[in-house]
């Protein structure tokens, strides 16, 4: 680890954490937090994936629907409109918009080939978006001022990097300039977790294996042809059986660095509290 107690990193003049864990926990809210407070940087890998490795991959499929309207058609042929995503920070959809849901057309389902194309790009976006973060990092005092960095990862990092290597290339490139720190939850937090997808299922990134046997499962019990699948049915199906899968890679994950619970983070008020936090985990861990 960067930091060899909780002491030394409250004394840090140059404070380095990168938070990772199943999505809805708190990553974000602490980023938003840290970054409210002053002279925090917050590098969200979500928004970096959606502007600069798949911005484009977004914004031309706004333009292929586009195009099917005959008014947008001669609009966009003449250079007349210009059409973007606005991604933000707390507005994501974009890029899940554009990673889709599997299955009948008719219902906003993608060919399944496709649909794992996409996952592919995204794969792809993602390691390069966490290679990022050093540059960032430098850039961020350099011109910005910000002494302080706060990588707020993706739910999906535990899928692109294999932390039970210990020369994986973007385990040791995070290890060497973070402190990585598993927001861990609860059965009670899974549970959570469900019911709200359950409500509003939303696009995911899976591991090419892991979505092939879910995919053949999901198939198999319901024998239906893969252009007839309700998508949202197949994303509640696998939602569960993604987060049972994501927990001891996000362990190994964690023997990178320090583990703070999800109960933890929701007592974290104040930046006060954050870095409070960090040094207990670091002083646990040593």
């Amino acid at each position: 680890m960067i930091y060899s107690s909780g002491s030394d990193y409250l004394a840090a003049p140059r404070k380095r954490v990168l938070l990772f864990g199943m999505s809805g926990l708190g990553k974000t809210y602490l980023a938003n937090l840290m970054r409210a407070a002053g002279g925090w940087f917050h590098y969200s890998v979500d928004y970096r994936i959606g502007t600069r490795y798949m911005g484009e991959f977004i914004a031309d499929n706004f333009k292929r629907e586009a195009m099917k309207v005959p008014l947008l058609r001669e609009l966009l042929m003449s250079d007349s409109v210009y059409i973007a995503s606005n991604i933000t920070f707390d507005n994501l959809a974009p890029l899940s918009t554009y990673l889709g849901k599997p299955g009948d057309p008719a219902r906003g389902g993608l060919p399944f080939a496709e649909y794992q194309h996409r996952q592919a790009q995204h794969a792809q976006a993602e390691v390069a978006a966490m290679l990022d973060t050093t540059r960032f990092m430098a850039r961020a005092e350099e011109i910005y001022g910000y002494p302080h960095f706060l990588c707020d990862t993706s739910g999906s990092i535990c899928e692109v990097v294999e932390a039970e290597d210990p020369k994986d290339p973007v385990m040791t490139e995070l290890a060497a300039h973070h402190l990585l720190v598993w927001i861990k939850g609860s059965e009670a937090h899974k549970a959570k977790l469900c019911a709200r997808f359950d409500q509003a299922p939303k696009p995911m990134y899976y591991r090419p294996a892991f979505l092939a046997q879910v995919w053949g499962e999901y198939l198999a019990q319901e024998g239906r042809a893969p252009d007839q699948v309700d998508p949202d049915a197949f994303l509640r199906f696998g939602y569960a059986r993604l987060l049972d899968s994501r927990q001891p890679r996000y362990a190994a994950m964690a023997r990178w660095g320090v583990t703070v619970t999800a109960e933890e983070v929701e007592a974290v008020r104040m930046p006060g509290d954050f870095d409070a936090l960090i040094a207990r985990a670091i002083d646990r861990e040593a």
